[in-house]
């Protein structure tokens, strides 16, 4: 965190200041739910940020609904009535990280928060952990007052190939509370961050029948989301990514490696599919907003193994 601060000349009663935060795609500051920085009688505003590569100011009217994220900060023209970005001078501090080994590979588990879903997650070290028969556990609990979540990433890329992963029923999660297995490259914004997805979850909603989808990222690009309905039990999931292709493939029960393995659900992209860079595969566990279905209890998942084939 970091403070920033600037003046402002001719604003109008009621305008406000949007600040957002390059370190991937911008980042709105200083969090999702507390979006609007004050002007004061002085003219100056400041406030309490997050760190990152590039800050961006806004000013902007009262109607103006900041976004939780962007790929490219918006330009002034209707509510946005001024728009003043900054580079970032030296280099950032790594973030706090724990390690665990799971299936073969060592990777971080998160400390700190970040946007999701449109909500800003608190991610909590001591919600990841591999227990005694080699099992990665990822849990959604109150601590403090607030629900924390998991997130663990792999600690090196690997690029093409097919990634294989088991997870225990997922029929039994509240609906908002989501698993994202996904690819993700903080520098690959070029390419929409290099973000391929197997997601399972109702995403706040208890009536919906689909809680399994595939994806690429942008998200509001027709056909980069499918979405199937998963019923309870034990299901291996599978992404091969190629050249200009991604097939996904869901599997019942363990059935990583076995070529004659019938799939259960199945799904190829060939628009829109990034090439390699510095992705790192990641186990996300976190909570969506939801005014109807809010988490009530602990959620916690299991994910049997993980492995990758060149």
């Amino acid at each position: 965190m970091g403070t920033i601060a600037g003046r402002i000349s001719g604003a109008r009663p009621g305008q406000q200041i949007v600040l957002y935060v390059r370190s991937g795609p911008w980042w709105v500051q200083p969090r999702v739910e507390t979006p609007f920085t004050p002007i004061q009688h002085d003219s100056t505003w400041s406030a309490e940020i997050h760190l990152g590569y590039e800050y961006a100011a806004l000013l902007v009217d009262p109607d103006y609904h900041p976004p939780a994220t962007m790929d490219v900060y918006p330009a002034s023209g209707g509510s946005v009535i001024a728009v003043k970005t900054v580079k970032g001078e030296g280099s950032l501090p790594p973030l706090p990280t724990k390690t665990l080994h799971f299936s073969g590979y060592d990777w971080n588990v998160r400390m700190t928060s970040a946007a999701r879903g449109g909500v800003d997650n608190l991610y909590d070290a001591d919600n990841a952990w591999v227990d005694s028969h080699g099992a990665l556990h990822l849990r959604v609990t109150k601590k403090d007052g607030k629900w924390t979540c998991a997130f663990v990433a792999q600690t090196r890329s690997l690029g093409y190939g097919t990634y294989v992963f088991t997870v225990h029923d997922v029929s039994q999660l509240e609906p908002a509370v989501v698993l994202s297995a996904h690819t993700y490259d903080l520098s690959g914004g070029e390419q929409h961050y290099r973000e391929l997805d197997v997601e399972m979850g109702r995403w706040g909603n208890a009536g919906n029948p689909a809680n399994l989808r595939y994806t690429i990222v942008p998200l509001y690009v027709p056909g980069n989301t499918v979405s199937f309905s998963e019923p309870p039990g034990v299901f291996t999931h599978s992404m091969l990514w190629e050249p200009g292709r991604v097939t996904f493939k869901t599997f019942r029960g363990s059935s990583a490696g076995r070529s004659v393995a019938r799939p259960f659900r199945e799904h190829v992209f060939t628009s829109g599919v990034p090439s390699p860079g510095q992705e790192l595969f990641t186990f996300m566990f976190y909570v969506v907003p939801s005014d109807k279905s809010p988490v009530t209890r602990d959620n916690e998942l299991v994910v049997d193994k993980f492995a990758y084939l060149p």
